[in-house]
């Protein structure tokens, strides 16, 4: 647990959150919230460009002719994957280096300095991506090269993120020498904190990769295209497990928010965090399996051990967070049969439901599809096609993205001092958007099994001189279709939440206690405790005290080494038929 040794914080600058209990240094507020609203903006812009290319793929609209999809497609990629991902990171830091453990910010100033650093680069690369001159996608492999401008606006967005991720650790490092923190960090801060040391890695990766893309944009050098790849999925694959580790954080923060919950075993679930720094990047290998320069030993290191390393820290915690909700609802009397916990969860609550939508579509869907990807054999299989496409919408929407929401039902209001706009509507957006998404992840990864190319304009190559049978199959057309239907029902899930944050930020009534549904936890001295008695996990009893968890588990297993027996038949029985 956590001690605050230092003495109570008084004064105009802070105040106590009648909600949570939490000590509030209110000149970080504004700060949480222009990244927050960052955030949302480039979610929005990037919803409008997704919902566009679904109906281009989507053959029986073709929405955009090809010079507009592959710039749509560009600009996509770094507003959902770099700018709206890392905004509410830098949120999250924020709001864990401060709020989390009763600790001013140190250096606000400069803490503006890097979110404007930002917000400006973010700026300079969408304004290049939409005027049509980054149409090659943010990878931009050489010979391929994007405007100068686009890699201007990614190295400044970079130069911020990665100083907000020092600032964060920093924070930490002040807040154990001053005594404000004087036990264990609490587990979602050191879960940010495992985020933002990958995140170190990974953002000076990306400058490694974009500084001689930028100077060869420039004529100034020649870029050879096997290291550049390698460099660049040292920061494309890695920002992913930046999103993996503060996903993860996210799943604690909401298990406690919404039911009061705890880990059973808190020391456990902080060596599964090691594991991410250990294995995670590590995993990055898989974009590289076909490319010639990249050793066979190193191939086979990083897509069997390394992995393996990752997957026992996504192991643990998948057990943990089920378990400690399902401690949480039993203490709550929801004790009959296996599964009375889960089925009498407070689904009304939209932390809630996105947070169980989040865990269950990432464990099943996107970590083993990730798992298959990276074993190098069945890599072979979906390599490059539009399953991949499916997979990271998994994680970063599917799973990512959905967290995020459902923390920003909280954290955006308590922090704005508002109350929660439209929450009848917040209680059905993430149903809403996790359908959308279930579906068109669902048509991307049939369509990928099928053969169809990712980021290709005509997904049925028309034009070709030699014609994929399965590419024209009604098969497919059925999947491109489910694409497309997703698209619009996700879309329509995705605008409801940009809706109900304006609404709050702008239009919510002001409130010292802001109303954002039924929680878990009540107000305490030092922060939030459970609003029930929950007792300590006993791990030496003689029977599971958490069957339905356990059983769970046994389910999730069996789904594991059935999708590998399934993709490893489907190995040696491509049927694609080229005519």
């Amino acid at each position: 647990m956590t001690t605050a040794t230092a003495p109570t914080p008084s004064g105009l600058l802070w105040r106590v959150c009648q909600v949570t209990g939490y000590r509030v240094y209110t000149p970080v507020q504004r700060l949480i919230l222009v990244n927050a609203v960052a955030a949302v903006v480039s979610l929005t812009l990037g919803g409008i460009l997704a919902l566009m290319m679904a109906l281009t793929r989507w053959e029986a609209v073709s929405l955009l002719p090809a010079e507009l999809y592959y710039r749509f497609t560009s600009a996509h990629g770094v507003l959902m994957l770099v700018f709206w991902i890392v905004f509410f990171e830098i949120a999250a830091l924020l709001f864990g280096g401060t709020i989390l453990i009763n600790h001013r910010l140190k250096g606000v100033r400069f803490a503006w300095t890097y979110s404007v650093l930002m917000v400006v680069g973010a700026i300079v690369t969408t304004a290049t991506a939409l005027s049509g001159h980054a149409n090659n996608m943010f990878t931009a492999y050489p010979p391929l090269v994007n405007h100068p401008m686009f890699y201007v606006g990614i190295l400044l967005f970079a130069v911020g993120a990665l100083l907000g991720a020092c600032h964060f650790v920093y924070q930490v490092w002040t807040a154990r020498r001053e005594g404000v923190v004087a036990g264990p960090l609490p587990l979602v801060v050191y879960a940010l904190l495992a985020a933002a040391i990958i995140a170190i890695w990974t953002l000076l990766h990306g400058a490694v990769a974009y500084v001689p893309a930028l100077l060869q944009s420039l004529g100034l050098i020649t870029l050879d295209a096997a290291v550049y790849r390698t460099l660049f999925w040292g920061f494309g694959h890695g920002a992913q497990q930046i999103n993996l580790a503060a996903m993860v954080a996210v799943w604690y923060a909401l298990a406690a928010i919404t039911t009061g919950a705890r880990p059973v075993n808190e020391g456990l679930s902080r060596f599964a965090f090691v594991l991410y720094l250990v294995g995670i990047n590590m995993g990055s290998m898989h974009h590289l399996l076909v490319d010639p320069g990249i050793g066979m030993h190193a191939r086979i290191i990083n897509t069997s051990y390394f992995m393996y390393a990752a997957l026992l820290g996504s192991l643990i915690h998948a057990f943990s967070i089920p378990a400690a909700l399902e401690t949480a609802q039993r203490a709550r009397g929801y004790t009959n049969g296996l599964f009375e916990w889960f089925l009498r969860g407070p689904w009304r609550e939209p932390g809630y439901s996105a947070l169980m939508i989040s865990v269950i579509g990432f464990g099943f869907i996107a970590g083993v599809s990730g798992v298959l990807m990276g074993t190098m054999q069945l890599n072979m299989l979906i390599h490059n096609t539009l399953f991949v496409v499916g997979h990271f919408h998994a994680t970063v929407v599917l799973g990512t993205t959905v967290a995020f929401m459902g923390l920003a039902y909280y954290v955006v209001p308590l922090v704005a001092q508002r109350d929660l706009a439209f929450l009848g509507l917040a209680r059905w957006q993430p149903a809403l958007y996790g359908t959308g998404l279930l579906t068109m992840i669902g048509g991307m990864m049939l369509a990928g099994k099928l053969g169809a190319s990712r980021r290709v304009w005509d997904p049925s190559f028309s034009g070709a001189p030699l014609q994929v049978e399965s590419l024209t199959s009604p098969l497919m057309t059925f999947a491109n279709t489910l694409i497309g239907l997703g698209a619009i029902v996700a879309v329509a899930g995705g605008a409801a939440f940009v809706l109900i944050m304006v609404a709050t930020v702008f239009f919510g009534r002001r409130s010292d206690k802001p109303a954002i549904g039924t929680l878990g936890i009540i107000a305490g001295e030092q922060g939030p405790r459970s609003d029930v008695e929950i007792p300590e996990y006993d791990h030496h009893a003689k029977r599971f005290q958490a069957p339905g968890t356990t059983t769970l588990v046994f389910i999730f297993l069996v789904w594991f080494v059935a999708m590998f027996a399934w993709a490893a038949f489907n190995l040696g029985n491509v049927g694609w038929g080229v005519s």
